[in-house]
C-alpha cells in the first residue's frame, strides 16, 4: 500500500461526503458496533442505505467524495485503506 488512509467521520442529521474532494483509494468502511443506531449512505442522487451497527463493506477503486453518510448525532463511521 502507497499511501494509507484513516479517516473517522462523527455523523450528523446532516448528509456529509466521506471526502472533501475527489479521493480514489481502496477501503473498508465500518459502522461502529456502538452506534445508537443505523447509518444512512447514499451515493448520488440514490435513495438511503441503512447499515445496523457493526455492518462494514470493502470497495477497491472507490471515489470517496460521492458517497455521503448521516445518522444519529455521535454515532461514527469510519475508513481504512489506501492506494496501491
Amino acid at each position: 500500500m502507497n499511501n494509507p488512509f484513516m479517516r473517522k467521520i462523527v455523523l450528523t442529521a446532516n448528509y456529509q461526503p466521506l471526502a472533501s474532494a475527489k479521493l480514489v483509494l481502496s477501503v473498508e468502511i465500518s459502522c461502529l458496533p456502538t452506534n445508537a443506531s443505523n447509518a444512512l449512505f447514499k451515493c448520488g442522487g440514490d435513495v438511503d442505505v441503512p447499515w445496523i451497527p457493526g455492518e462494514w463493506h470493502d470497495f477497491v477503486g472507490i471515489d470517496l467524495s460521492e458517497i455521503q453518510v448521516k445518522g444519529t448525532p455521535g454515532d461514527v463511521v469510519t475508513a481504512v485503506g489506501g492506494s496501491w
